[in-house]
């Protein structure tokens, strides 16, 4: 008998379409594409792709690890449609290469739009499944704040959500997804999913699941809770990412059960039901960019975090705005202030004027010229540095590289310059620049929720600023064109009522 062959892959990008620069092949290949065996020796550790080699390999049946192609972009703008064509033929002439194989495991992030494609994962799904039958057992992972759509839901026999914000059971979510591959191959059980499509989307600020009370986190519990009765073989909601606008846009609810129909339909009506019931539990509080300075001036010890969500790099703002640092800059800070640029053209010239030296300029609201600003600055080269780690906590274990980057200094303001965009919130670029973040009197995080993981227990305050940016907190507020109406928080909507839609699978 032929050794069962389990296939693995990846396409991850989360896309923010108001974010003006947008993503291309050149983004995925910078960050590292990894192919066949390659993939599965790299990639055993990490994330989502780790949980499903640790999991294949503890099967009994010891199936073949089958490495597709591994093909992820940091956040950023919409991608090209050169670029979708690309991703696409990339990952279904893998597919084409492996066969045969018995099952396929994706790692989706589930917001990644494309020009002319705002679905882009339904729509690679969709071409898998065409390529494999109904009968290949075809698994999906994705992040929660996934755009799910009807075409992922029906093309794939599962979808497996990472349960968390911030994101810390990646890995968890892939041993998941793989144990679900099993039920089906070995115990033969039969998927059959309940989708609910929520019309809200909800800020990310308040939906830290790991706090012990609070809608995010009693959803969160619930979810796990039914993934631990036999007859449910996976339990997911998505709040959905924000800052795409495209059609369909919204929440979504998607139960999957063992051939019981009425189950799921009743579980993701529940569950759709208490999203919708506790939306409003999910609006921040947003304090003034010249408050929250104020308070953090104001505090005497301990550190206080300041979270820039409309410039987080992790929601695919480019990284650039300086509207914190401007009025930073109006206060004699006694301990250091911390905070970070995407300037790659200032990395260079830091690094070409050498320590000691004084570089001035212009800083800011070049890779963000729509919300962004730019204003002078004079400061010390401190360091210049390679911006290489790799992230524990929030996005797992994630080799990191953001290139040649600089430390500029002005008073007790130091401002991490990288060459490119990344996790700017991570404590290890940070110290990767040779400063301590837990020793400083102000930290911005460009991140609305995932820079908790880090700095939750060790902060004296933190504060969600209202600041101009790609990624606003009150999104609501700004312009969307291709958004289906009503959706909430734009509209109110009387009556609403769940009603989920039923696929069988056909294995």
């Amino acid at each position: 008998m032929r050794t069962m062959r389990i296939a693995i892959g990846q396409l991850w990008q989360e896309t923010n379409t108001f974010n003006p620069i947008p993503t291309s092949r050149a983004d995925f290949e910078s960050f590292g594409i990894l192919r066949g065996d390659n993939l599965v020796e790299k990639m055993a550790e990490s994330n989502e792709i780790g949980g499903f080699i640790q999991s294949l390999r503890l099967w009994p049946e010891k199936p073949e690890i089958v490495g597709l192609v591994r093909l992820p972009a940091w956040p950023s703008g919409q991608a090209t449609a050169e670029t979708f064509r690309w991703l696409h033929d990339e990952l279904i002439s893998s597919l084409k290469n492996a066969l045969p194989v018995e099952g396929i495991l994706l790692a989706l992030h589930g917001a990644l739009a494309a020009d002319q494609h705002p679905d882009v994962e339904g729509e690679i799904l969709a071409a898998v499944r065409a390529v494999v039958g109904p009968q290949i057992p075809l698994v999906a992972t994705l992040d929660l704040h996934a755009n799910i759509t009807p075409l992922m839901s029906t093309s794939a026999d599962a979808l497996v959500l990472y349960h968390t914000i911030p994101h810390i059971d990646l890995l968890e979510t892939g041993q998941r997804a793989a144990n679900l591959v099993r039920r089906v191959l070995i115990d033969r059980a039969k998927p059959c999913t309940a989708f609910v499509k929520v019309p809200c989307v909800l800020p990310a600020e308040r939906a830290n699941t790991e706090l012990p009370s609070g809608a995010s986190a009693d959803l969160k519990r619930k979810l796990q809770a039914l993934e631990s009765r036999p007859e449910v073989l996976t339990a997911g909601l998505a709040t959905v990412q924000p800052w795409l606008d495209i059609p369909n846009l919204g929440s979504a609810v998607v139960i999957t059960t063992n051939d019981q129909p009425q189950l799921a339909t009743e579980l993701a009506s529940e569950i759709a039901s208490e999203v919708w019931s506790r939306r409003h539990e999910y609006l921040p509080e947003l304090v003034s960019i010249q408050d929250a300075v104020a308070r953090s001036y104001a505090n005497p010890s301990g550190l206080v975090v300041l979270s820039d969500a409309a410039d987080a790099t992790t929601s695919g703002a480019p990284g650039d705005s300086v509207w914190l640092l401007q009025e930073l800059l109006k206060y004699d800070w006694p301990r250091p202030v911390l905070l970070t640029v995407v300037a790659p053209n200032i990395a260079e010239q830091a690094e070409q004027l050498g320590r000691g030296q004084i570089w001035t300029g212009d800083i800011g609201g070049i890779r963000d010229a729509r919300f962004g600003i730019r204003i002078p600055l004079s400061a010390m080269v401190e360091n210049v540095f390679d911006a290489r780690f790799t992230t524990s906590g929030h996005l797992g274990s994630l080799a990191i590289d953001m290139g040649r980057s600089a430390l500029l200094r002005t008073g007790q303001i130091y401002i991490v310059v990288t060459s490119k965009t990344g996790p700017h919130f991570s404590p290890m670029l940070f110290q990767a620049a040779g400063l301590d973040p837990f020793a400083a009197a102000v930290l911005v995080a460009k991140s609305p929720a995932g820079f908790r993981a880090a700095y939750a227990s060790r902060a004296a305050a933190i504060y969600s600023v209202r600041a101009p940016g790609c990624a606003p907190s009150d999104f609501w507020k700004f312009e969307y064109k291709y958004l289906d109406r009503p959706l909430w928080p734009w509209d109110e909507i009387p009556n609403w009522q769940p009603q989920p839609i039923l696929f069988q699978s056909q294995l």
